[in-house]
């Protein structure tokens, strides 16, 4: 398990190297293009497999345990150490993160972006795949800040090299903004491992903030608390989403979207909720207030982009979404509650799982169109997805409703349970004003499904016209890059024991200070 568990974080970052070199002359099939693309595709096939054999041998009945753990010392000066592992809240991220990068590897094997060199865009994926994974199993402060910085630099070149239109602008807001948030969650780190006396993030969470002062938890807690907001991200640090979103390859805006907003949200309640309590007790009603504002501004931003005449993009009308849903999550984080934190790290999943097939969806509406604009979707030539390739449409409508919280499928529990833990907050936060949050995220609720309804209704919905140019209904490939992500989206409304099993008892003893 030890083995394996280094092997998933370091595995991508070896397969990434090795497509940066020529293919052996038996494995170039009809083209090195083709062979670097099927070598994408078996390196993340293979850390998936791995991931999904550690899921299994996991031990099931004690996920609160860190399990498969190395803790190797690397700077001794500093007492940073390589320390991984893995628990019921982390696994589920891992394996979200493994099954996302193989499916986009997948897609991009059949459906490569306009872009240069095929070798380089699988070897920031993989780049991309491994700084993702080591972010949610190192246990040390300074490799999560390390882990945390690895995946800007891929994903800054997938947006400026194989984008769309306004791609280097975007690229470079993307950039400027996390690495500015970045700089002060360093600062943060460094505070807590100084005043502490270690960047064990095991140790640290077992001693539950007792060796920091109020006031170093405070000021941690800002700090860090800012880099993670941009990340992921909460509003007002969220601009640099839309634009990323829009110019972003199909495959870009997955990754983005499924695993890379997952990022800041961990951080949240791997470090900053039993690290720091105190700081995160004073912080948490803000936190609160920045959140609901996010679920209602994304609504109403969606809702501007839907209507009729606004030229708006359904790549960043899905960008603008994921806005109002992570802010489910932080609502759920500022709550300090076992039910929150579940309903928030069950948000999460969802969010990857149905996000991810929006912007595969999307993606293929545009290749089909030739954009994404909404008014050119729903105009004299509309898309009737319904009539002319009732596959995509169905399925279209069948994540529009997944994303509104339709109960039985992911979405509904993840939000549900965040409002219950608003509904009775921590012991010492104010639970009047955590009543009117919780109001405002149920009203927004509302304002989800209104703007997801009015997309299926222009785009799915409309007169089977005649066109010159047939449509094309679901391809195979497709079917195979989307059909796990809808399959995971039903087990999951339907069965989310299966989630809440896992992350229960782990988040139990996170908040109770390491205390089973």
């Amino acid at each position: 398990m030890q083995f394996l568990l280094a092997f998933v974080v370091v595995g991508p970052l070896i397969g990434a190297v090795a497509a940066l070199l020529p293919a052996p002359p038996g494995l170039k099939g009809r083209s090195p293009d083709q062979a670097v693309l099927r070598h994408g595709v078996t390196v993340t096939g293979v850390i998936l497999l791995a991931t999904l054999v550690l899921a299994a041998g996991f031990d099931h009945d004690h996920p609160s345990k860190m399990q498969a753990t190395t803790d190797i010392s690397w700077i001794p000066a500093l007492d940073v150490r390589i320390h991984l592992g893995i628990d019921g809240i982390s696994l589920p991220l891992l394996v979200l993160t493994a099954l996302l990068t193989f499916l986009c590897a997948l897609y991009s094997y059949f459906k490569l972006p306009e872009g240069p060199s095929p070798k380089a865009f699988v070897a920031l994926v993989l780049l991309l795949e491994s700084g993702t994974l080591a972010t949610f199993a190192v246990l040390d402060l300074i490799l999560f800040f390390l882990a945390f910085e690895m995946v800007l630099i891929p994903m800054y070149f997938l947006i400026a090299r194989w984008g769309g239109a306004g791609r280097q602008a975007a690229a470079w807001k993307f950039i400027l903004y996390t690495l500015l948030g970045s700089v002060v969650m360093l600062l943060g780190l460094l505070l807590i491992g100084l005043k502490s006396g270690t960047f064990d993030m095991v140790a640290l969470a077992t001693d539950n903030g007792r060796g920091l002062t109020s006031s170093v938890q405070v000021t941690a807690v800002l700090a860090i608390g800012v880099g993670l907001a941009v990340k992921t991200p909460m509003w007002p640090l969220h601009s640099w989403l839309p634009d990323a979103h829009t110019a972003a390859p199909t495959v870009g805006s997955v990754l983005l979207a499924g695993v890379l907003l997952k990022m800041g949200t961990y951080g949240f309640v791997r470090i900053l909720l039993p690290v720091a309590p105190d700081g995160m007790h004073t912080f948490a009603p803000y936190l609160a207030a920045f959140a609901v504002a996010g679920i209602v501004y994304g609504s109403l931003a969606c809702l501007a982009l839907a209507r009729p005449g606004a030229k708006g993009d359904l790549k960043r009308l899905i960008a603008y979404s994921s806005v109002g849903h992570m802010g489910f999550v932080l609502l759920g984080i500022a709550s300090m509650t076992p039910t929150g934190v579940n309903g928030a790290l069950f948000a999460n999943i969802a969010h990857g799982l149905i996000t991810g097939l929006l912007f595969f969806l999307v993606g293929a509406v545009k290749d089909r169109y030739g954009t994404a604009d909404l008014d050119t979707l729903a105009g004299a030539t509309g898309a009737a997805l319904y009539g002319r390739a009732p596959r995509l449409g169905g399925l279209l409508a069948f994540a529009a409703v997944a994303s509104l919280g339709l109960p039985g499928l992911a979405g509904f529990w993840g939000e549900m349970l965040a409002l219950f833990g608003a509904f009775d907050p921590a012991e010492g936060l104010s639970r009047p004003a955590f009543l009117t949050f919780m109001s405002i995220a149920a009203f927004g609720t509302l304002l989800t499904a209104a703007y997801l309804l009015i997309v299926v209704r222009r785009v799915c919905m409309g007169a089977n016209r005649d066109e010159p140019r047939a449509i094309a209904d679901v391809q195979s490939y497709e079917f195979a890059a989307w059909t796990p992500l809808a399959a995971l989206t039903v087990l999951a409304g339907l069965w989310p024991a299966v989630l809440l099993g896992l992350t229960d008892p782990a988040v139990q003893k996170l908040l109770a200070g390491g205390k089973s």
